[in-house]
């Protein structure tokens, strides 16, 4: 199997014409021709990162955040991008990042985020000029619960340390809004959609008095993605059944909350 063979295999969930203009989703380091035997699925590639795939003798890394957002002026090791390059290649590694191409994916990574939710009638927030993908999806869960209660079952199922929210009202929840990462740019087309809460990693602020009466919740940026190490890997493993996939045991949360975690 060789690198293009996982490229490929990737694009059918994730094709690259759905990522974002501002994007850089696809194969970063390496070369197409090179055999793959071990793929290491991840969020975030870091040098821990680059030395895990080393040590677990994985011939590629497939993340979801880009390595390489902009040119690099260098290769050499001046920045950590630039020692995850020269790391990489030293080691034989190649590099995949499936980014907006997943998030705007039908069967992507929000709707991962909803599946985990228990949501159902899945709609796009804001859905593409040609109906091939979008971004934010829509939802409704099977009962509703009461505001207090859904944030519970938020940092529960995302295993956040603190999530920030709106005051709960006892407002019952059924008709969820969500995006993975930073989905602010979303709120009002939830509001639009009529949902009841919305859900996304990270927000402004400011955006906190325009809630307009919906329940906003930030679970934190890795948090509300972290699932997608486990989604590329079930891709993977859906389009390519005979490659070895393995999952990152780091936790690359570069943000920490309190100082008992230092």
């Amino acid at each position: 199997m060789k690198v293009s063979d996982v490229c490929r295999a990737i694009e059918k969930t994730a094709p690259l014409h759905l990522q974002d203009d501002f994007d850089n989703s696809g194969l970063q380091v390496g070369f197409p021709d090179a055999p793959v035997h071990r793929v290491l699925t991840c969020l975030d590639v870091t040098e821990a990162v680059v030395a895990e795939a080393r040590d677990r003798e994985c011939d590629m890394i497939v993340s979801h955040h880009p390595l390489l957002f902009h040119p690099l002026r260098q290769v050499s090791c001046a920045t950590y991008q630039q020692r995850c390059v020269v790391d990489a290649l030293g080691s034989g590694i190649a590099i995949y990042s499936a980014h907006t191409s997943l998030d705007n994916a039908p069967g992507g990574v929000n709707y991962r985020i909803a599946s985990i939710l228990g949501l159902g009638g899945l709609a796009w927030l804001q859905p593409r000029a040609d109906g091939a993908g979008g971004a934010g999806v829509i939802g409704e869960l099977s009962a509703p619960l009461e505001d207090f209660e859904f944030l519970s079952r938020l940092s529960s199922l995302f295993q956040v340390e603190c999530l920030r929210h709106t005051a709960p009202c006892g407002k019952r929840i059924r008709r969820v809004a969500l995006c993975g990462g930073s989905g602010a740019f979303l709120m009002r087309d939830a509001l639009r959609l009529g949902a009841d809460a919305f859900i996304t990693g990270e927000m402004h602020y400011h955006d906190y008095f325009e809630s307009d009466g919906i329940l906003l919740a930030e679970l934190g940026h890795y948090q509300s993605e972290a699932c997608t190490v486990d989604l590329l890997r079930d891709i993977l493993l859906q389009e390519l059944p005979e490659l070895e996939v393995v999952t990152t045991n780091l936790n690359t949360n570069a943000t920490r909350y309190d100082s008992s975690q230092m």
